[in-house]
């Protein structure tokens, strides 16, 4: 089993969100080994559903840096990204992506339009999946079965 110490701080952040009542998703932003930023779902708690949890790590992190791209920097998320965030990472310029649960039905990844490996995409992340899986899926179907008890 892969896990990793970015991933736990993406953890705690979908546990933050699950406890915020947002879907439990969160993510790290790290560049030179320090993170710049980190983000759980705000969808709900901003009524914005472009605030998914890569999203709103890319942009605390364009922020702190002053800049647009963050080339160079790694983005650690607890599922894999959908096709919007899959977008955004590849906007953003990010070097690489770790996530930890596969997403079959919304992930735009390794499942769904697989958005690298379209001819359109102009930036496609190194990709590393199933860091710390089991302890993501947890989380998630966690959070599920709680609503539905």
């Amino acid at each position: 089993m892969k896990t990793n110490q970015f991933m736990e701080l993406a953890l705690d952040e979908a546990r933050a969100a699950g406890e915020r009542g947002e879907v439990p998703i969160g993510a790290v932003l790290v560049f030179d080994g320090t993170v710049i930023a980190r983000s759980g779902n705000r969808t709900r708690e901003l009524n914005d559903v472009t605030a998914h949890a890569e999203v709103a790590a890319i942009r605390l992190a364009c922020e702190a840096l002053g800049q647009e791209r963050l080339t160079g920097a790694d983005l650690y998320v607890t599922l894999e990204p959908c096709t919007m965030c899959a977008a955004a990472i590849s906007f953003a310029r990010i070097r690489r992506l770790y996530y930890g649960a596969e997403d079959p039905k919304g992930g735009g990844v390794d499942n769904g339009v697989r958005f690298y490996r379209q001819p359109t995409c102009h930036h496609a992340p190194d990709v590393y999946s199933g860091i710390n899986e089991v302890q993501a899926a947890d989380v998630l179907r966690e959070f599920f079965q709680a609503k539905r008890d």
